[in-house]
């Protein structure tokens, strides 16, 4: 059993919402990223989600943005990315999900990005820009190496499309909270409802849902109606230069007093 499906049917046992928190890899230096990734799940954090950076973030709001052009600036390559993954998986049983774009991966090359991803300790990829008619080469090299890839489905989905997609997808299904970019928002988007209804009455996978989440009372919302909850420009917003590990645990507590902690996660106080 893989390390998501494991983390899902815990989930489901213990009857709580998941948490997954979403780092661009060397924001906001270099070497932090490792450090952060064991502070959020000593938190709370059940799911990693590793942003690759890229130059040209199409899905991104300002946030991600900022934090990608700095991890740039920083030395960070697709290599170092896989990497820090390593690392991270050195120093955490938690699912590590790798979020990036398609030409960063095309260059470094697919196969041999899948063999190393899975090498690295990684259990899946999220590939935002993946054209669903263009999935199946890196599909199959998903397969050949035992990651999931998940695919995104937004309100703007037509359900024909959301089939194809779960026919695809494994790991679990990224529902898209918002028509637009990621940020934190005040208000979850008008469209999640029918959006989830049409999902799961089509998806059998575990549902995560983000874009947009930045407030305890968000997730509080969300208990009983998807699987995980996925946070990550409020934490990158959080985070401070001078102590990047402790702001984002801090981060990821205050967004979990809503709701049940995660057992084992470490209490302030």
């Amino acid at each position: 059993m893989s390390r998501l499906a494991a983390t899902f049917d815990r989930l489901r046992a213990e009857e709580r919402l998941g948490f997954c928190a979403y780092l661009t890899v060397g924001y906001p230096h270099q070497h932090d990223t490792p450090a952060m990734v064991e502070a959020v799940v000593a938190a709370g954090a059940d799911v990693i989600e590793l942003g690759l950076p890229f130059s040209d973030p199409l899905a991104e709001g300002r946030t991600v943005q900022r934090t990608s052009q700095r991890a740039l600036e920083n030395g960070v390559t697709t290599a170092f990315c896989l990497e820090t993954a390593r690392r991270c998986r050195e120093l955490t049983g938690a699912p590590l999900v790798l979020m990036g774009y398609v030409n960063p991966i095309l260059a470094y090359g697919t196969a041999r990005f899948c063999q190393d991803a899975a090498a690295a300790g990684a259990d899946g990829l999220i590939v935002v820009d993946l054209a669903l008619e263009e999935a199946e080469d890196l599909h199959g090299h998903c397969r050949e190496h035992g990651l999931d890839l998940v695919f995104l489905v937004a309100p703007t989905s037509t359900d024909r499309r959301i089939e194809t997609i779960a026919r695809l997808a494994s790991g679990f299904l990224y529902c898209v909270a918002v028509t637009g970019v990621t940020g934190s928002r005040d208000q979850l988007g008008e469209d999640v409802d029918g959006l989830l209804e049409r999902v799961r009455a089509r998806v059998g996978l575990p549902l995560g849902l983000g874009f947009g989440l930045s407030r305890p009372e968000h997730l509080e919302r969300l208990r009983g109606r998807v699987d995980m909850a996925i946070v990550g420009s409020a934490l990158l917003d959080a985070v401070t230069a001078a102590d990047p590990s402790g702001s984002a645990a801090g981060f990821v507590r205050w967004m979990r007093s809503g709701i049940a902690p995660a057992p084992g996660a470490a209490v302030a106080g």
